[in-house]
Parts: C-alpha cells; sequence; structure tokens
C-alpha cells in the first residue's frame, strides 16, 4: 500500500475550556493525566463528566489540555440515544452546533453548543502530506484495509507540524468496517 496511514477509531469524548473545569471538577483543578494519545501533547484525562440528552445520558472522558470551547464528540449513534443534536463537523467548528448539559463531581454547565459528530479527518505532518501529494483542507477518500474493507468519503486533511500522522474515525464508522487492533487505510483517488 503506497499511501498507507494509521487508522484510530476516535471514541466519544470531551474537550473541556478551563471555565467549565473549574464548574464541573472545582476551582483550579487541574486534568489528571490517564494516558498519553497518539497527538502530541493529547491525553486521556482520569476526569470523566455526564452528558445529558434529552433522552438520557453518558459517561464521557476528559480529553486534555484545556480547549478555548468545550467540544462534545460523539457517534452519530450516541447522539440518537441520548436524545442531542450532533452535525458532523471539523473540531472547532461549534457554531450553531447541538446543546446538552455537562455534570461533574462539583457542578454542572448548559452547553448551548458544542455536540458534533467529528468529521473523519487525516492528521499530517507537512512532509507527511507531501509523501502522500495531498494538502491541508483537501478531501479525500480512504479504503480501509480490513476484513470488511470500506472506502470512506469526505476525508478532510489537516495538515500542521504539531501533528502525528494518523486516520481519526469514530466508533459507528469503525464498527462499519470490523476495524479493530492495528488497522491501516489507504488514499484512492
Amino acid at each position: 500500500m503506497e499511501n498507507k496511514i494509521l487508522v484510530e477509531t476516535s471514541a466519544r469524548h470531551i474537550h473541556l475550556s478551563e471555565e467549565h473545569i473549574n464548574v464541573l471538577f472545582g476551582e483550579g483543578h487541574q486534568l489528571t493525566v490517564k494516558k498519553e494519545l497518539s497527538q502530541p501533547g493529547q491525553f486521556a484525562c482520569e476526569e470523566k463528566v455526564t452528558v445529558k440528552g434529552a433522552k438520557g445520558e453518558l459517561k464521557m472522558s476528559v480529553l486534555g489540555p484545556a480547549r478555548k470551547a468545550s467540544q462534545v464528540e460523539v457517534s452519530l449513534t450516541d447522539a440518537r440515544s441520548i436524545g442531542v443534536t450532533a452535525p458532523i463537523r471539523e473540531s472547532g467548528d461549534i457554531a450553531g452546533s447541538g446543546a446538552c448539559t455537562l455534570v461533574g463531581p462539583c457542578g454542572s454547565v448548559e452547553l448551548a453548543e458544542g455536540v458534533i459528530a467529528a468529521q473523519r479527518h487525516i492528521h499530517l505532518t507537512p512532509e507527511a502530506a507531501a509523501d502522500l501529494g495531498v494538502s491541508d483542507k483537501e478531501i479525500v477518500n480512504v479504503k480501509l484495509c480490513t476484513p470488511r474493507a470500506l472506502v470512506f468519503g469526505d476525508v478532510v486533511v489537516r495538515v500542521s507540524d504539531k501533528f502525528a500522522p494518523a486516520m481519526h474515525i469514530d466508533t459507528d464508522e469503525a464498527n462499519a468496517a470490523a476495524a479493530s487492533g492495528v488497522v491501516y487505510g489507504e488514499i484512492v483517488k
């Protein structure tokens, strides 16, 4: 596979602003690193938050570090199961997105917007993007090399020298492709 890229499943999670960390976990709380993630500087936290929608709730892992705005990332199945709207968006594009209630051990937050289903995407360094012949914000197709091979369209390429090369899909997408363990995909034209 000439255009091979590691594919990772990004399970439901939440990114919190400093303000919301203080409300949910107490003033001055510092997120506790549980494990480092594949993207440099990103980590899974010991802290969890309950996300409530109109029909139910889900306990979600917090990812750090703190962000400028809180953002809940769910699969479309998760969104339907708890009764929230989750438009498919790139991370950070939360204007007009779904609402929910966040509940932590010290308080709760009414999130007016911030619930999304993350658009499938590939993180690449400038060097890796050049090697693969793609550019920032380009939309590509990626064939997953799994027992249930599947070609995903509408995959956005994101290029930064702060990234480690990897494609991210959600749990619904991973299940559709029977993706588990170490999985690779191939950019196809």
